[in-house]
């Protein structure tokens, strides 16, 4: 390995996802001279495989449902079918789009962009192609990939994973979806959209299981109206070709069948021979292991994303990766509260929500100390306009600030912005109630239902 001892950096960032170029970005900002290595294409799993492509793909089964169904508006229109090409065509322009800004902007801030496979050589040092790259400090960002479960094969043909779902070159007849998490429910939602007979499979006993128990209620009674099937309570045993599609068991006996299975079960961490180990940073299950402000064991070794134990979501990349750029500047940082994270499933409907579960808050704080409200969205006026349903539910600390904010119904994604300041600033229900929102919109939900727990309800009753 040549040693190319000419430049040593301020920062060396392994992947060039969310978290890796964020940091990039945010270092070369405040002065650092960075290095940013990635063996695939900058941006990562969001851009090119997650975030942006799947909410394409929903977003066009979302036309294709109003198309189908603009009668009820008075319009009369036509559905003729999905055609995939140009459906892929679609979500690629944005990708390109969005990957040409990013190149341009990484480029704008000087930061050396190094395109190819590295690995960790030493506590302050990756190697890649034939270089032994210097810094002074190294962030591991090597992100994720989807997990399957022993004995079960993604073969890419039958068997599919969240990747090969995004390039399927056809509306599949039906599928299996195993795993009702976010991906699940969002890829159920968005093939039933294209016309697909899709069941989904979830060991736990509700769908979304680490959303509150009424959302993934309210999901689940959704998704029964829009006619997409799902199991819940029983796991999965194995899964075998038929002479024409592929077939699940669960443990309890039950099988079912269709054309292909979508394993979506969740993601794991990339970072097996990456020379993580052998350079004595601490993991558990494949997991980097760091501190609250991102640190390894190791003391010039960070790490960001989906590679640490945290919530898998872009935005939390995006903030680990600032993060520790600023605490290399010699800037003041201040921890993630993950609770204080928003997270939306954009399924159809959405579920948003932001802080703690009311379980978790009588947990915390003890039954009798926690008030709920549910506020639903009948009384309001853009989500009738809509022909949306859903609530949004409000978790409070009794004569306290609300501790959470959840919310099921079309577009309520673009809501939790507002929840995420109730949250993180510790809002009283008051507080938020003399706020004066606009009318009508969908926003206006969230004053009325603030209004409702402040003890003044308008559109609501008492």
């Amino acid at each position: 390995m040549a040693n190319d001892a000419s430049t040593v950096f301020d920062l060396v960032i392994l992947g060039g996802g969310s978290g890796g170029y964020a940091a990039a970005l945010r270092g070369a900002q405040l002065g650092l001279d960075v290095a940013l290595i990635e063996k695939n294409k900058l941006g990562g799993t969001c851009l090119h495989n997650g975030c942006i492509p799947t909410k394409a793909l929903l977003h066009a089964g979302e036309i294709a449902d109003q198309a189908r169904e603009s009668e009820q508006f008075g319009v009369k229109a036509t559905f003729d079918g999905v055609d995939m090409a140009g459906v892929h065509k679609y979500k690629d322009d944005v990708i390109a789009g969005l990957y040409k800004g990013l190149q341009g902007l990484v480029a704008s801030r000087k930061v050396t962009y190094i395109e190819g496979e590295g690995k960790l050589s030493s506590p302050t040092s990756v190697d890649v192609n034939g270089q032994r790259i210097q810094g002074r400090h190294v962030l591991l960002a090597t992100g994720s990939v989807p997990k399957s479960l022993p004995g079960l094969e993604i073969d890419g043909n039958r068997i599919i994973s969240s990747d090969h779902a995004l390039t399927l070159d056809r509306v599949p007849k039906s599928a299996i979806v195993l795993g009702g998490g976010v991906i699940g429910v969002e890829f159920a939602s968005a093939w039933k959209s294209f016309g697909t007979d899709v069941t989904i499979v979830e060991g736990l006993k509700h769908l979304v299981p680490v959303e509150d128990e009424n959302s993934s209620k309210l999901l689940e009674r959704a998704f029964r109206k829009r006619g997409i099937n799902f199991s819940l309570g029983a796991f999965f045993e194995k899964a075998e070709y038929t002479a024409d599609g592929v077939k699940v068991t669960l443990a309890n006996g039950k099988e079912f069948e269709a054309e292909l299975l979508l394993v979506a079960i969740g993601r794991g961490p990339v970072s097996q021979g990456l020379g993580y180990e052998e350079q004595g940073v601490a993991m558990d299950r494949g997991y980097v292991l760091v501190d609250e402000y991102m640190q390894t064991n190791v003391p010039t070794i960070s790490a960001v994303g989906d590679l640490v134990p945290t919530l898998q979501l872009a935005h939390v990349g995006f903030a680990e990766g600032m993060l520790v750029a600023e605490r290399l500047a010699g800037l003041k940082t201040v921890p993630v509260d993950y609770d204080g994270v928003p997270r939306v499933t954009y399924c159809h409907p959405e579920v948003a929500s932001v802080g703690i579960t009311e379980a978790k808050a009588k947990e915390i704080y003890g039954a009798d100390k926690v008030v709920a409200l549910k506020y639903n969205l009948a009384g309001n006026g853009k989500s009738k306009i809509l022909k949306t349903v859903g609530e949004i539910k409000l978790v409070q600390v009794k004569d306290g600030a609300v501790v959470g904010v959840h919310m099921v119904g079309d577009r309520m994604g673009e809501q939790v912005g507002e929840a995420q300041l109730i949250y993180n600033w510790e809002a009283l229900p008051a507080e938020v109630a003399q706020l004066i929102h606009a009318h009508p919109t969908q926003n206006e939900a969230m004053g009325e239902a603030h209004l409702a727990l402040a003890g003044k309800p308008l559109h609501s009753h008492d």
